[in-house]
């Protein structure tokens, strides 16, 4: 025989009272129904849980044991329809964010920041890696939010530019660069050795560099695909980089910054990316969330 939660509620009210007039005064019934609740239920659970007369009413050894765990199963059947609409509503839930190594020391943190204040049930799962491979989590469902370069393909993806920025050149602490005191073009870099993106594991920023400036490829010491490697090599002496401005928050020793000379005043893009086709309303929240930040911060 199963329990009902009206048997469980009466049961309560009985063991925090031990008075069945009092309790069901308490409950806005009458005597007799709240006694065959209590009845119903010992039936349910196979064990006396009250000893009553007519002088008192006592909780046995089952009945004070069973009265904690009544307690937490009105809890949970109290608490449960809550959470169904919070969840429902987005306002509790997972939100899974792809990232790029770049956005970790551009706008991922305030990107979190915002969600954590204003979705504080919302959890945050981060993963990080390469554009290509975000975008292929979206449409497979193991992503909810990516931050990815673009070109973004309106017609799959739903998206919204995050955050742009301008383009630094990073040269070993003293350069001659550095003394310049304007942006650096195309004709200050003919001599210098550079440390280049590569053109499958960068291909957003190796293409933005290459329709900017002319890349003398003879000039081209080092080929990598990480912006944090390339710093450590400027540290060490070995040529200079093309990096977004968000890379000076390093702070990598013996490295400086200095202004590039660019087509565009702001040519660096980070755009939010998720699927049309979406069913987490968690991410429906998060997005409207997004929706009121700066896009050009």
């Amino acid at each position: 025989m199963a329990m009902t939660l009206d048997q469980l509620r009466g049961f309560v009210a009985v063991a925090e009272e031990l008075h069945f007039g009092r309790a069901a005064e308490r409950l806005r019934m009458t005597q007799p129904p709240l006694s065959r609740q209590v009845q119903k239920l010992e039936r349910a659970v196979g064990a006396q849980l009250l000893e009553r007369d007519n002088r008192r009413v006592a909780l046995t050894a089952a009945g004070a044991a069973f009265l904690e765990e009544a307690r937490r199963l009105l809890a949970l059947a109290e608490s449960a329809p809550v959470t169904a609409r919070r969840v429902s509503s987005g306002a509790r839930g997972l939100v899974r964010i792809g990232f790029t190594a770049a956005a970790a020391y551009g706008p991922l943190g305030e990107l979190l920041n915002t969600l954590g204040r204003e979705l504080p049930e919302v959890d945050l799962d981060l993963r990080e890696t390469v554009s290509r491979t975000q975008r292929d989590a979206l449409r497979h469902g193991d992503l909810d939010l990516g931050l990815v370069r673009p070109p973004v393909d309106e017609d799959e993806f739903g998206s919204r530019c995050l955050h742009r920025e301008h383009m630094l050149v990073a040269v070993p602490a003293g350069h001659r660069l550095t003394t310049l005191g304007r942006p650096v073009g195309g004709r200050d870099l003919a001599d210098e050795p550079v440390i280049m993106y590569s053109p499958t594991e960068a291909r957003y920023f190796y293409d933005l560099v290459v329709s900017s400036l002319p890349v003398v490829h003879g000039n081209v010491v080092h080929t990598v695909g990480q912006v944090l490697t390339m710093l450590w090599l400027v540290a060490a002496g070995r040529g200079l980089a093309f990096v977004p401005a968000s890379a000076a928050r390093l702070g990598v020793p013996g490295v400086q910054h200095v202004p590039l000379a660019t087509p565009e005043p702001e040519p660096v893009e980070l755009h939010l990316l998720w699927s049309r086709g979406s069913r987490n309303p968690a991410l429906r929240r998060a997005l409207e969330v997004v929706g009121a930040l700066d896009p050009l911060r």
